[in-house]
């Protein structure tokens, strides 16, 4: 691939966005990801995704040459249903995805970020929707879910000035879960996906869907979901192993069945 990286170790497969020097998320960028997530879905050996950018960012924003070469304004809204398309199919992946933010996440670059299940990030990161300042609109989703994590209000006030907020306050107003240090980040990211791997791929599944339901569907959709999802995952040979290695006080062995 151009402009990513992507090796695997311990089931987890860490993926490295690198087109410098804002690695940018042009059109090719979106094709060779959703690529990748074809590859590493059909991949049993691998049961976490880490996200990261190389260089001095995670993802400045969207290609802004690239929209200067786009004729119509159909092409226009194809290229941001192309985004939309990847990043909920991010968001619904089967297997967690960390994102690893420094340096700055703007943009599509952020869009990016909150389609991943988990994200870390460094104190002096900056994270923002800046488009209004460009005279445009967040075109991959951002408006709609940026308020699910810091509120109506701060979205409201993160679009309107397009003023990033820094890595410290995204932990704060509930956009990222840890804030580390420059040096920490892609440790305590590694760390946190070689934990995740561990438990069971099946019980991981099921979560995600379960999560995904608490964000669109009603309550009683979502309880009623997750018992047919209890009794599926109990019933599982993973479920058993889990059940009797806490009785055997062992690590359980999870193959994913």
């Amino acid at each position: 691939m151009e402009f990513l990286t992507y090796t695997k170790e311990e089931q987890v497969a860490f993926i490295a966005i690198n087109r410098p020097p804002a690695n940018a998320l042009g059109s090719a960028v979106i094709d060779e990801l959703s690529e990748l997530l074809d590859q590493l879905e059909a991949d049993r050996d691998i049961r976490v995704l880490l996200l990261h950018g190389d260089g001095r960012f995670f993802s400045a924003g969207a290609d802004i040459k690239e929209f200067t070469t786009i004729g119509s304004d159909d092409e226009f809204g194809r290229l941001g249903e192309k985004g939309q398309r990847l990043f909920e199919r991010m968001e619904k992946f089967e297997k967690p995805i960390i994102a690893a933010i420094h340096g700055a996440a703007l943009g599509g670059g952020l869009e990016l970020a909150m389609a991943c299940h988990i994200r870390l990030v460094t104190a002096t990161a900056k994270l923002g929707l800046p488009e209004l300042q460009l005279g445009l609109v967040p075109g991959f989703a951002g408006t709609q879910r940026l308020p699910r994590y810091v509120g109506m209000a701060k979205a409201a006030e993160m679009l309107f000035t397009s003023e990033p907020i820094s890595g410290k306050d995204a932990v704060a107003y509930g956009l990222a879960n840890h804030v580390y240090s420059d040096d920490e980040l892609l440790v305590k990211a590694k760390e946190l996906a070689y934990k995740i791997a561990k438990k069971s791929p099946i019980a991981l599944k099921a979560a995600i869907e379960l999560l995904n339901y608490g964000k669109t569907k009603e309550f009683y959709e979502g309880v009623k979901r997750e018992s047919e999802l209890f009794a599926k995952v109990f019933a599982s040979k993973d479920g058993q192993e889990g059940i009797q290695a806490f009785i055997e006080k062992r690590e359980p062995q999870f193959k994913g069945e």
